[in-house]
């Protein structure tokens, strides 16, 4: 659950990933494979803990590791903090075969015929991770207000309240700062290759499990193929009980 304050100090609490969890329950007590996997993608959620697990692997292994504001996601969201570029569908599997989808906020920003601080605006009408939006206005609605208005402040004192229900509290300049203000670093270190840590590396394995076990073992060393060839079944007839018997029984009898 993403928790954000507002203008009072009072801290708002928005419950996305909440509602996925359960639209994921009910995905998966019906079977519906394509809603369990959109819904998935809504319930993962990568920690400050991941972050540091994965680039400690990293260093420990002599790899370098940059940190920078990545742009290869499925959140759109990337476009509305302002990423040069944005690639969707990188990570998708081969077999599903979709493109990957390059946006440049620059061409957005052109077509739309906006600036940045109305397409943040935008999005946040339209619906983002950081608020709620405000019920019946969708991104055609949303569009259409910006350029009418410029910007949510002056829709809000122009919108019809009986029609649009605007959310208590609601923290659409909070989730604007977050927009605007990233929290990002622009130095970048000098890289450095290094020779792996084995010992340090031996230390993670042992305290994984059986299964992460066996997948930093594969990572780490060479599989050797231990695949011997098949001997070839031998397919030459042989004769059967019964006939053998017969050709004894035959053998044997008197002759007329």
């Amino acid at each position: 659950m993403e928790t954000l304050t507002n203008e009072a100090g009072e801290v708002t609490r928005y419950s996305k990933r909440e509602d996925a969890t359960k639209e994921l329950t009910e995905a998966v007590e019906e079977g519906d494979k394509d809603a369990i996997e959109k819904f998935s993608k809504r319930t993962v959620k990568v920690t400050k803990q991941h972050n540091e697990g994965c680039k400690r692997l990293l260093r420990l292994m002599g790899v370098p590791v940059v940190e920078v504001y990545a742009v290869a996601s499925e959140d759109m969201d990337s476009l509305t903090f302002g990423a040069p570029r944005f690639l969707r569908h990188l990570m998708d599997p081969s077999s599903k075969k979709i493109p990957v989808m390059e946006f440049e906020v620059a061409k957005v920003l052109e077509e739309l015929e906006l600036t940045m601080d109305q397409f943040i605006d935008l999005c946040i009408l339209s619906g983002c991770d950081y608020c709620d939006s405000i019920k019946g206005i969708g991104g055609q609605t949303a569009l259409k207000l910006i350029r009418q208005h410029g910007s949510i402040e002056s829709i809000l004192e122009n919108i019809n309240k009986d029609r649009y229900q605007i959310p208590e509290d609601w923290p659409y300049q909070e989730a604007r700062r977050l927009f605007k203000e990233p929290n990002v670093t622009l130095d970048i270190p000098e890289l450095k290759w290094n020779a792996p840590d084995e010992e340090a590396i031996e230390k993670i394995k042992f305290a994984k499990n059986k299964s992460s076990q066996g997948r930093l073992e594969s990572f780490f060393k060479p599989v050797v193929s231990t695949s011997v060839p098949l001997k070839r079944k031998d397919t030459s007839e042989k004769p059967t009980k019964a006939v053998a018997n017969k050709k004894t029984k035959g053998a044997g009898g008197k002759k007329k």
